[in-house]
């Protein structure tokens, strides 16, 4: 029986998110090899065709080398954006110098005074006094006044602004809907692909993560939703944040649009909130956005950036996610191994004081068994692991919410199954039927498997979960601690 099993040498709980582009299409085995988890494609950018080639790629590696990976396709959502400058790539703009903004405005007609933009609604939704953000946090304006087609205003910020760069209003506000027709388009492409999440940009409210949901069963698919949290409006209050997350699979805290809504001051203790509340409400969270940026251009990433991922990691996260590092940066494969020992120093120092994770409350008989197998784990001494049987993935996925430092290995005899939990904080996906097995004979088939892979030893103690109906999504009812050999 094939396994399928990382090496697991040393555990690496927190998993690592690589997104594909010009710079790393040609190095997919490699990048399964240095131990990414999951590949992400940026809708934003490239073709069908070529999103297609990366999924078969990453399919043939994780193959090849066998793994489980997880696919993510990103879609782009609503970005809006200036549009283009007439006799140049750029402007300019010094601090109170006046700007305009012109929905009516032809694409190709920007210059020094003033620019059009992709979004006719935007003179509609800012009033005198709103900031506008530009370019990434770059250039700030302020309104100063709104008049028919035109948002004048007068610079705050002073920098260079380059055409088609994004908007974004300061503690939001700017009503676009979250799928536009194009996210549309390539939400039925990606379900045609297989994939295994879809992430939605720029949700409003827990209805528009339902939405795509609903586009996803229409299509005969079963991926699971990821949310980006980019809007202010979507953690300006408790009710709003939690409805996201529990209409999701998993969150991912996007640091770039959300920084720029809501401020790098309160960006700090939202992306801990996040974190910490996806994990007590069940879901799983990816940190992202200019976690190692400098090695876009530089080989070595910064002490700044190394204590970055390393706090993501000890706040609970997930993942961490590369984005421009590795789909157009020099170094890809440089960046994820530094990534991986950035994880694995943190995950490993004897000087940090975890905190514990929040109090969990449950409904469902499996949740329970869940949290009991956590805590049992945290006592038990001589447990090498934590094993179960899974049709889903939905067992391991709540026992990943508990902080460990033991490894979680998932049983399945479902390939789709065994690709998402690889997203998973502390999961170890591994390929096990136990469809045809004699029920008596599974305990034992299970603990063979682990030590076959050299993962547990005679004499260790590994609690195993189960169900008393075979490939029944939520039966998991029955813990039990067994001796290896």
């Amino acid at each position: 029986m094939a396994s399928r099993i990382a090496d697991n040498t040393r555990v690496r709980h927190t998993k690592v998110v690589a997104t594909l582009g010009p710079a790393t299409d040609d190095l997919v085995p490699d990048l399964v090899e240095q131990g990414v988890n999951v590949f992400r494609l940026n809708f934003s950018h490239g073709t069908h065709e070529e999103h297609a080639g990366r999924v078969r790629r990453i399919r043939a590696a994780a193959e090849k080398r066998s793994r489980y990976v997880a696919i993510l396709a990103d879609l782009q959502g609503p970005k809006i954006r200036i549009t283009s400058f007439a006799d140049t790539d750029a402007v300019q703009l010094e601090v109170g110098a006046p700007f305009t903004i012109d929905t009516a405005l032809a694409a190709d007609a920007g210059d020094q005074h003033h620019v059009g933009t992709t979004y006719t609604a935007l003179s509609d939704e800012v009033s005198v006094g709103d900031v506008l953000v530009l370019g990434d946090g770059i250039v700030e304006l302020r309104v100063v006044k709104v008049q028919g087609s035109t948002v004048q205003c007068e610079v705050h910020t002073a920098g260079r602004l380059g055409a088609k760069q994004g908007i974004n209003k300061r503690g939001g506000g700017l009503s676009a809907k979250a799928l536009t027709a194009k996210d549309l388009d390539d939400l039925k492409f990606a379900c045609a692909q297989g994939v295994d999440y879809i992430a939605v940009s720029f949700p409003r409210d827990a209805a528009d993560m339902e939405y795509a949901r609903e586009l996803i069963e229409t299509a005969g698919a079963s991926c699971g939703l990821v949310a980006k949290l980019e809007r202010a409006e979507a953690v300006a209050d408790p009710q709003t944040l939690d409805g996201i997350i529990l209409a999701s699979d998993a969150v991912m805290v996007a640091r770039g649009d959300l920084g720029i809504e809501i401020g790098d001051a309160r960006l700090i203790g939202m992306q801990k909130h996040i974190i910490a509340r996806a994990r007590a409400l069940g879901r799983a969270v990816i940190t992202a956005t200019q976690m190692m940026e400098s090695m876009i251009t530089n080989p070595r990433a910064t002490r700044a950036e190394v204590m970055d991922v390393a706090n993501a990691v000890l706040d609970g996260t997930d993942a961490v996610m590369l984005s421009g590092e590795t789909a157009v940066g020099a170094y890809p494969l440089k960046c994820v191994r530094s990534m991986v020992g950035i994880i694995l120093g943190a995950e490993s120092s004897e000087h940090v004081q975890v905190a514990p994770t929040e109090p969990f409350t449950c409904s469902a008989v499996d949740e329970a068994v869940a949290i009991s197998v956590m805590s049992a784990a945290q006592q038990l001494q001589g447990l090498s692991a934590v094993a179960c049987l899974t049709a889903s993935g939905n067992t391991p996925q709540l026992m990943s919410r508990m902080r460990t430092h033991l490894p979680i290995y998932a049983l399945a005899n479902h390939e789709g199954t065994l690709a998402r939990v690889a997203l998973l904080r502390s999961v170890q996906p591994v390929m096990f039927s136990a469809y045809a097995m004699d029920f008596d004979a599974v305990n034992t088939e299970a603990i063979k498997i682990l030590k076959q892979a050299g993962v547990v030893n005679t004499g260790d103690l590994v609690i195993l979960t189960k169900g008393d109906y075979r490939n029944v999504q939520g039966g998991t009812n029955t813990m039990k601690v067994l001796s290896v050999d």
